[in-house]
């Protein structure tokens, strides 16, 4: 692995960088105010840090939020041990953050290395730091590299199938291979890149695609919209006094003065020719028809039903009015569930590899993700009942369609035996004895 590989995979990310930190901006709620003309922006002056109502973010986590994974399986059985690794790793907190940085950046990745102990560790990492480089016939990752700054410099590390290597720069943000030395380099016992990519695209070729990238025009139309609206709030939507008949004074630099500031409730005036009047505030109607409209096409774009915008009144009045309002919002979602399940079940081989010694590609794990539909708890409860009161399911599959974890239904099941056995009357030490 050389210097020449570390080199290329740094200029990926940094030639990324521009467009990352764009996404970064709309996320954030920070973009420019696009469309604005000079006058609008003269007469916006310095009032706002930033105008913007953020549907970007919205976009987001209106998918993140239901991306909620329940559950390994191995070799068709459940593994509690991969639920152990998952949590231990804190992975029910920051799987939600890897998901969010794939859908707004891209993509995101996974390093699945082991700790002192030997145990599996598991750490979430953004493309504004890290790439992977594939095999374009396989389509499998080769090499991938991490890249950050430190107090004294940069620091990268150079992920292969054989070995580890770690460098180390004195200079910040450094780009050449000349200008790092090799720290030190490990043997890779596992024989794959120790890296898992989650991209975020639905085509073979595509490098990783943000949700963002239909609703940016949208987002800076609505912005430069609301921009105007309370720049004509300003200006046109408060009636405009006028006068006749009167003498202005001038300043210092021979300006005319305005001799009744808008603070003034009265106006007074010495001529019997001066008049006074009000002209008519003008409407802003139009502005919310067309506001209206963007969001419309923000809403066709990004699958978020209309009572997530906040401008539509007809709420659904229940569950399945809900559901059939989001089957557009729960399809893209499973979607997303198919695109990321693969490359979290590749960090589980992983995980299991590490911990029993095997190879990565051995075991046939599966995730279980949560429905990600809204549901009427009652409703769900009661069709789970009828079907294993029917002996159609069993305890654990009734828990699982309940959406409990692994974890929750070993629990339950534990209760449930330790339940039975003092209904029973059972003496446990007796029996041990």
């Amino acid at each position: 692995m050389s210097k020449e590989q570390l080199q290329s995979l740094i200029q990926v990310i940094d030639g990324r960088a521009v467009n990352l930190d764009q996404l970064d901006r709309y996320y954030n709620g920070n973009p420019p105010l696009s469309f604005l003309s000079p006058e609008a922006r003269e007469a916006l002056g310095n009032r706002f840090g930033r105008m913007a109502s953020n549907f970007c973010r919205l976009t987001v986590t209106s998918i993140s939020e239901r991306l909620r994974i329940t559950g390994f399986t191995r070799d068709g059985q459940p593994d509690p041990a991969l639920w152990a690794d998952w949590t231990r790793n804190d992975l029910d907190q920051l799987a939600g953050t890897l998901h969010r940085e794939a859908l707004t950046l891209g993509t995101a990745y996974c390093i699945v290395w082991a700790d002192h102990y030997g145990q599996p560790t598991i750490s979430v990492e953004s493309a504004h730091q890290m790439t992977a480089l594939r095999d374009p016939g396989t389509r499998q990752i080769v090499a991938a590299v991490k890249r950050w700054n430190t107090a004294t410099g940069s620091e990268a590390i150079l992920y292969g199938p054989d070995t580890i290597t770690r460098f180390r720069s004195a200079s910040q943000n450094a780009t050449a291979g000349a200008q790092y030395r090799v720290a030190e380099t490990i043997e890779n016992p596992l024989g794959v890149v120790p890296v898992v990519e989650f991209r975020n695209s639905d085509r073979l070729l595509d490098e990783g695609v943000s949700e963002l990238r239909d609703v940016i025009p949208l987002q800076d139309s609505l912005n430069k919209l609301l921009a105007d609206l309370l720049v004509g709030s300003e200006y046109f939507a408060r009636p405009r006094r006028w006068a006749t008949g009167i003498e202005l004074e001038e300043d210092e630099d021979g300006e005319a003065d305005n001799p009744y500031p808008e603070s003034n409730r009265m106006m007074i005036a010495e001529s019997d020719l001066s008049k006074f009047g009000q002209l008519p505030a003008s409407d802003l109607g139009s502005y919310d028809t067309a506001i209206r409209t963007i969001v419309s096409q923000i809403m066709a774009v990004s699958s978020l039903p209309g009572h997530y915008t906040g401008i539509v009144a007809n709420q659904p009045p229940n569950a399945d009015g809900l559901r059939a309002a989001e089957a557009s919002l729960t399809a893209r979602v499973e979607q997303r569930q198919h695109t990321f399940g693969r490359s979290w079940e590749k960090v589980a081989g992983l995980a299991h590899a590490i911990r029993t010694n095997t190879d990565p590609l051995a075991a046939d794990i599966t995730l279980t993700w949560a429905d990600p539909a809204t549901r009427s708890v009652a409703q769900e409860a009661d069709a789970v009942v009828k079907l294993f009161q029917a002996g159609l399911l069993p305890v654990t599959a009734a828990l699982e369609k309940l959406g409990y974890s692994e974890d929750q239904i070993s629990r339950i099941r534990d209760a449930r035996r330790g339940e039975a056995l003092d209904g029973a009357g059972t003496d446990l030490e007796a029996l041990l004895s």
